[in-house]
């Protein structure tokens, strides 16, 4: 079952008529899924009136989605594109709205797009209103915050170093992943990437490999720009991103070329270990 009743604040909803049906969610909407419903209603709230003309529409919200920009974005763009299959439809409230757009704008921004005049907030009802409000105080209670990477100036990638240089740069950080690239075959023109990533080592305290994982799979995402000029065929390509956390906020300082058999890097991850930094 969907769990609304913690979002909603009662009044008189919209009356949808009959002029909508009910259809499952496609699988071209993975942002869509696992989201507590597998039905949503046609014409939807963005006024489309065919699947095709939804999942191409969705399609582009898709990449937004995954950065997790706010942890409401996929309910406020689901409730929109994919609305659940109610008696009335329930709009996202205009709190709500303000909440993602204030979080995931600068993502747009970022790729080099405004939030759009579509989900312009004044066109949803206040929070006396029926609709889906915002959890921000309750969502931090019950969740962990982590750090949020940011848009930022892609860092050169460095191919030529010595392993006591490495370790300089480890001392003056707070993680090093190791990630291998690669661009997927998709039916659709958006690139999207495979990216697989492992935690060398660990100095921030207290995330967990799996977060920094999932922080730095983020950061890829939002600076798609970066990913793209590392990913220049299909062939996985092989990095390692070091940096630092700052007032909640990941930066990625440094990036290195992991060449197959690059002995000052497996040297200076294997002498880590061990490393005492001035």
């Amino acid at each position: 079952a969907f769990a609304v009743s913690c979002f909603l604040r009662v009044t008189t909803g919209f009356d949808i008529g009959l002029s909508t049906k009910c259809v499952m969610i496609p699988k071209e909407m993975d942002m869509c899924h696992k989201i507590g419903y597998s039905e949503m209603r046609l014409p939807n709230l963005m006024g489309h009136t065919s699947m095709a003309e939804v999942i191409l529409k969705s399609t582009t919200w898709q990449h937004l989605a995954h950065t997790d920009c706010h942890p409401h974005v996929k309910t406020f763009l689901c409730s929109l594109f994919a609305p659940i299959c109610l008696d009335t439809f329930i709009h996202p409230c205009r709190s709500m709205c303000v909440a993602v757009r204030d979080s995931c704008a600068p993502v747009l921004a970022c790729h080099g797009h405004p939030w759009p005049d579509s989900l312009e907030c004044d066109r949803f009802p206040a929070d006396e209103d029926m609709c889906l409000a915002s959890l921000t105080k309750e969502y931090k209670y019950l969740h962990k915050v982590l750090p949020k990477p940011a848009c930022q100036t892609c860092p050169a990638v460095e191919e030529f170093f010595t392993h006591k240089r490495v370790l300089e740069v480890f001392c003056d950080s707070n993680f090093a992943v190791k990630v291998k690239l690669s661009k997927k075959r998709t039916v659709f023109s958006d690139q999207e990437y495979n990216i697989e990533c492992q935690v060398e080592f660990i100095t921030q305290g207290s995330l967990l490999p799996y977060e920094t994982q999932s922080m730095i799979q983020k950061w890829l995402l939002i600076n798609e720009n970066c990913t793209q000029r590392m990913t220049p065929t299909h062939r996985p390509v092989v990095y390692l991103f070091v940096g630092n956390i700052e007032e909640g906020i990941i930066l990625v300082n440094q990036v290195y070329r992991w060449q197959r058999r690059d002995s000052q890097l497996n040297l200076a991850t294997q002498k880590w270990r061990y490393h005492k930094c001035l």
